[in-house]
């Protein structure tokens, strides 16, 4: 789960992956899989980190090698 942050403050607490979609307004909207939405104060960029994290630690993605860290 990821922990993101409602307007008035609240913690809200998504499943990452049932997020669809992530729009810049001038707050962010946040569109889940099954069409609900969530206005929240986080930057689109930080949300992204925060999925891609998530993704890493079960193993959906891996961490990119640099060159030199290769063999």
């Amino acid at each position: 789960m990821i922990r993101v942050t409602r307007l008035n403050g609240s913690e809200l607490w998504l499943n990452p992956l049932l997020v669809e979609t992530i729009e810049a307004t001038p707050d962010s909207v946040i569109t889940m899989a099954n069409g609900h939405k969530y206005v929240v104060v986080e930057d689109p960029g930080v949300i992204t980190s925060k999925l891609i994290d998530i993704y890493r630690q079960i193993g959906l993605t891996r961490a990119v090698v640099q060159q030199e860290d290769r063999p």
